[in-house]
């Protein structure tokens, strides 16, 4: 659980339980830390002490409420991090992360497991999970999942938020495509491209570590530290730029020396992307983040490249990924044998390690690129 900044904790609380006649209670089996952890991690939101994170979570069901139909005790399932009722109308409309009816704050659209402002649910992180509206919130996997979790869980987040970077930025066979940010989302952005057939991606980061993983699925690696990746995109797209953009780092993203600059890769990127091309924004921006070192951003805002946004004619797509929308087709996907999200994991801990997890994840240290927790190990 959260107990401050740089202070995460493995304690006895009370069972998670069913509470509500739509809901069900999972064993969980595996729960990933997520790079969005970490803002709150660092202090750099108004999460609440006590609060167990933990919004990548699959595991086996074992108890349902008596207005659960669908899904079954002995289920196992992965849970899209967005908490959504299936009826309002952005849920309705496929827009399951900014569901109108989970969030009790009725000036926020969109709840998610363990996760600042988007409502009172504690997080996966733990040996069990209460899933609200279980039916809907439920994706039931396939036998084979037992043995293949690190492969499933990504289901939860960052596989379908790394194909969201992609929708959003109108990714089509043959686009050549630049990915700021080699972290886990930015590496499925990547992974994603690849799977539509787009001629070439790069990726821009500069921990050869996660470079590398870009690499090791044909992406070509920009290393931000040897230069500037505009020109190094630029160069490799014959002067053009790339068809389309992917912003897989968000608000807290650092220059090569470690100065934070919130405009960075958003700026690059329209530097990057050609005349009329698009760009996806899937990296977390806040409203507000009041510990910023830039006097903008303090209220939410940044310095972006309108001018030269509007004079090239391009379009952004932006907003958390409304998961459901995409976890059962990339199921298949991953059943197929066609996308195998689990090769950038690096380190399988059970959760009396979690802290370290977190410290080693949050320091960016070499060769810590995914971490996956097994909350019910051994």
């Amino acid at each position: 659980m959260y107990e401050g900044p740089r202070t995460v904790r493995v304690e006895d609380v009370p069972d998670a339980r069913v509470e509500r006649p739509t809901d069900a209670l999972v064993k969980i089996t595996t729960a990933n830390i997520c790079g969005s952890d970490l803002h709150m991690y660092e202090g750099r939101t108004d999460l609440e002490t006590g609060r167990v994170l933990g919004h990548e979570n699959m595991g086996e069901v074992v108890e349902v409420g008596e207005a659960v139909d669908r899904v079954k005790v002995g289920d196992l399932v992965c849970m899209p991090f967005n908490i959504s009722c299936g009826f309002c109308e952005n849920c309705e409309n496929g827009l399951t992360a900014f569901c109108l009816i989970a969030n009790p704050d009725p000036n926020m659209a969109g709840a998610a497991y363990g996760f600042a402002d988007m409502g009172p649910y504690n997080g996966g992180q733990a040996e069990l999970l209460r899933v609200p509206y279980a039916d809907f919130n439920c994706l039931v996997l396939p036998p084979e999942a037992e043995e293949r979790q690190t492969d499933y869980v990504m289901l939860s987040d960052i596989f379908p938020t790394g194909w969201h970077a992609t929708q959003l930025a109108c990714v089509r066979a043959g686009d050549t495509v630049a990915i700021y940010g080699a972290g886990p989302v930015g590496l499925m952005a990547a992974l994603s491209a690849t799977l539509k057939s787009a001629s070439k991606v790069f990726v821009v980061d500069r921990h050869p570590d996660r470079l590398r993983l870009a690499e090791e699925i044909g992406a070509i690696p920009i290393d931000d530290s040897e230069g500037s990746p505009v020109d190094q995109i630029l160069d490799q797209t014959d002067g053009v730029g790339a068809d389309r953009g992917c912003e897989c780092v968000g608000y807290q993203a650092h220059d090569p020396e470690g100065h934070e600059h919130p405009n960075m890769t958003l700026n690059n990127l329209v530097k990057s992307v050609r005349f009329t091309g698009s760009i996806g924004v899937v990296g977390i921006f806040i409203p507000q983040d009041p510990q910023s070192p830039d006097p903008l951003y303090k209220e939410g805002e940044v310095a972006f490249d309108y001018g030269l946004f509007w004079f090239k004619g391009q379009s952004i797509g932006n907003g958390q990924c409304n998961v459901k929308a995409y976890n059962r087709e990339l199921m298949r996907l991953i059943r197929t044998g066609q996308a195998k999200p689990s090769w950038i994991v690096s380190h399988e801990l059970p959760l009396n390690q979690a802290p370290e997890g977190y410290e080693h994840f949050d320091h960016r240290d070499t060769g810590w690129t995914k971490v996956v927790l097994h909350p019910n190990f051994g």
